[in-house]
């Protein structure tokens, strides 16, 4: 894992390249991806057994081979480990309490010549989860994706998660039942989206499609956009840390190495205005790396995808990490309140020394789906607002149309709509 200064010579270049890491080829993804959608379009459940068959490697006979049966949905939560169990009931219970706490409102406001304005909010009827499969399975994303949904108001939960092999994750399962799940099935991919954007004979069509994967997820996302609604194109996982010479550099290292060890592609980057811990960090990594279960994963992620750096102060070290707007960013400093002001951009903050990174991916409350490659400048973590929709609800009373009716009819003629101008006059004209 590289570190660097911010007054080394090819700093710039550095750093851009940092800035540059979430950059993902959907273009020459959606050749393939593009393909793919189209015969799920065109032959729905033939499509879906063919990539079935091509890309997870087992043979769905019928099309109820497709659906994950709820009966082993509970069958798999009651053989749950107790503790285990208790767990995921007590990340379910922490998560739905800070969804519900989201939940916007209706309104209506009352002018004095009887205009009425508000705002009505319903829940979309269906929504589509995307939970990824492939090198781990995450129980905690159906958690996460789930229990807005729940908190939303939504009636009818789709799942599609793929089944390598035909084979499920036992823990996954138990957590679809705890969400009362009812429909899931065994596709992944781009395809899964597919199936869930246009509806297939298996596979109902939804309002809304939510939930990480990888570069072909993404960008069949992006493809059916506009045909359901999307949280957002998220890419692989990163963590930024802004640390001062209060930090462990033990904490550092091993919370950098949390996210390394997601994918190849994850960047972990460490900010910190001392130097000193930063290659006290840099030994702990090296010392951590050998003893981790996927430390090839998390070896090509630091050494290709990492960096140290070491800022002259807090203020440029902060300036940097809102260059970067990290998915998760942990303040590791002495008074880490102190330094919230200033954070613009980042998908979930963590707070001092004892907040690491995965209690946010697993049980504090806060949704873990959030945006990556510096999208967090202008997108949110998942929310029950993704799963919800607003309408305007306009009345005019007499007077009202009457006060404001002829200004109305100023704008539509200047805009040579005649029949919009004529709409309103002619009620102008009525009420004289």
């Amino acid at each position: 894992m590289k570190v660097i200064h911010t007054k080394d010579k090819n700093f710039k270049a550095e750093f851009d390249a940092l800035l540059s890491r979430g950059a993902m080829d959907l273009k020459e993804a959606g050749k393939i991806v593009g393909g793919l959608l189209e015969e799920i379009k065109t032959d729905k459940n033939a499509a879906v057994k063919r990539h079935i068959l091509k890309f997870d490697k087992w043979e769905a006979k019928s099309d109820s081979d497709l659906e994950i049966p709820p009966a082993l949905m509970k069958k798999s939560y009651d053989e749950l480990d107790n503790d285990l169990k208790n767990a995921l009931h007590k990340a379910y219970e922490r998560i739905f309490a800070f969804h519900e706490k989201q939940l916007p409102k209706s309104w209506l406001t009352y002018e004095d010549n009887g205009i009425v304005l508000g705002q009505k909010i319903s829940a979309a009827d269906r929504a589509g989860l995307y939970i990824p499969g492939g090198k781990a399975a995450y129980p905690s994303s159906l958690l996460m994706n789930a229990i807005p949904a729940i908190a939303a108001g939504v009636k009818e939960i789709t799942v599609c998660t793929p089944a390598p092999n035909n084979e499920l994750n036992s823990l996954l399962l138990a957590a679809m039942h705890l969400c009362g799940v009812k429909k899931a099935f065994k596709i992944g991919g781009a395809s899964a989206i597919g199936a869930m954007a246009y509806g297939t004979e298996s596979i109902p069509k939804v309002d809304v499609i939510t939930g990480p994967g990888n570069i072909f997820v993404a960008t069949a996302k992006k493809m059916v956009f506009g045909e359901v609604n999307i949280d957002m194109i998220a890419g692989p996982s990163e963590i930024g840390i802004l640390a001062d010479k209060s930090a462990n550099p033990k904490y550092l290292a091993i919370d950098l190495l949390s996210q390394a060890e997601h994918d190849e592609m994850a960047s972990s980057i460490l900010i910190t205005t001392d130097k000193a811990a930063a290659e006290n960090t840099l030994k702990e990594i090296n010392a951590y790396l050998p003893t981790l279960l996927r430390r090839k994963i998390a070896s090509a992620s630091v050494e290709n995808r990492g960096a140290i750096i070491v800022a002259e102060d807090m203020d440029e070290a902060i300036s940097l990490m809102n260059k970067i707007a990290p998915e998760h960013l942990e303040i590791v400093t002495q008074n880490p309140f102190d330094l919230l002001p200033k954070i613009k951009h980042a998908g979930a903050i963590f707070m001092g020394s004892f907040t690491p990174e995965p209690i946010g991916d697993y049980i504090a409350g806060p949704n873990h789906t959030l945006p990556t490659g510096g999208t967090a400048k202008f997108f949110s973590p998942l929310n029950v607002e993704h799963f919800m929709k607003k309408s305007s609800i306009i009345y005019m009373s007499k007077e009202g149309v009457k006060e404001i009716g002829e200004s109305c009819a100023l704008l539509a003629n200047a805009e040579g709509l005649g029949a919009h101008e004529e709409s309103v006059r002619v009620r102008l004209k009525d009420l004289k």
